[in-house]
C-alpha cells in the first residue's frame, strides 16, 4: 500500500487581517498548524510568503518547499510554549561560542581566526556591550558571568517568531554572536555563514573537499540564509 500524501484541495490563497496579525486563508479557510492552532504571522509581509508557498503546490504538498510555513508553524507550536527553554538553549552558546575557541596551530589558521573572527568580538563589545575572551584549545574555561547574562537578556528579548529565525542562526553556526550580528544588521547570512566555516574552509584547503560533505554543509547553508530572511519578514 502506498503512502497517503496530502494533495491541494483549494483553489484560492489569500491573507486576511486578523485580532493578533495576518492570517492565511484556502477558499476562504484559515490554515492551521500541525498542532491545530491558528496560523497567524505578525507580519503582512510574512503572511504573503506562506501564502506563496501554499499557492505554488501543485499536485501533491511539500513541505520541504515550504520554508517560511515551517519556521512559522515551528515559532507558534513550539517556541511559543517554550519560549525560555528555548532562549537558555541558545543562550548557553555564550558560554562555548565558537569564534573564542581557537586553534594552537597551525601559524596560518590562528591567524586567519584571529584576521576574521577578532572584529566580531569587538563589534560585539561595541555593539552589545560584551566582551567574550577566545581560548586556546578544546578545552571549556567560563566566561565572564556579566558577559553571559547580558547575552541572556538578549535571547529572552526575542519574540517567538524572531526566537525560532534566532535558534537556526545561532545552531547551525555554533555561535551565540554570529547569530546576534546577523539579526543586528552587522553581517548577511552569507558573510557569517563563511566566518562559521572558516575551520572547514582550511581544512578544505588543504586536503580537498568531500562530496557528500559538501552536499550537507550546502543544506545547512541554505537553511542559515532562510533563517535570516525570516527574521528581516518577522520586523
Amino acid at each position: 500500500m502506498s503512502e497517503w500524501k496530502a494533495k491541494r484541495f483549494w483553489k484560492e490563497t489569500t491573507v486576511e487581517a486578523v485580532e493578533g496579525g495576518f492570517e492565511i486563508r484556502l477558499d476562504g479557510r484559515p490554515v492551521r498548524t500541525p498542532a491545530k492552532a491558528p496560523l497567524i504571522v505578525p507580519t503582512r509581509a510574512l503572511a504573503e510568503v506562506i501564502a506563496m508557498e501554499w499557492d505554488a503546490q501543485d499536485g501533491e504538498i511539500d513541505p520541504n518547499t515550504m520554508p517560511a510555513t515551517r519556521s512559522a508553524n515551528a515559532a507558534i507550536d513550539k517556541v511559543a510554549i517554550q519560549h525560555a527553554e528555548v532562549a537558555n538553549l541558545l543562550a548557553d552558546y555564550g558560554d562555548s561560542d565558537l569564534l573564542c575557541y581557537r586553534a594552537a596551530h597551525p601559524r596560518e589558521l590562528v591567524a586567519r581566526q584571529a584576521q576574521q573572527w577578532d572584529p566580531i568580538l569587538d563589534w560585539a563589545e561595541d555593539a552589545l556591550g560584551v566582551r567574550l575572551h577566545p581560548r586556546t584549545g578544546i578545552m571549556h574555561v567560563p566566561q565572564e558571568a556579566g558577559a553571559l547574562q547580558v547575552l541572556r537578556d538578549k535571547s529572552h528579548a526575542f519574540n517567538e517568531f524572531e526566537l525560532a529565525a534566532f535558534h537556526d542562526l545561532v545552531s547551525l553556526s555554533g555561535s551565540l554572536i554570529l547569530g546576534l550580528a546577523v539579526t543586528n544588521g552587522k553581517l548577511s547570512a552569507d558573510e557569517a555563514w563563511a566566518l562559521s566555516r572558516l575551520d572547514d574552509l582550511y581544512q578544505i584547503e588543504q586536503w580537498g573537499e568531500d562530496e557528500e560533505a559538501a552536499e550537507s554543509a550546502e543544506i545547512k547553508r541554505q537553511s542559515f540564509v532562510h533563517a535570516e530572511l525570516f527574521y528581516r519578514l518577522v520586523n
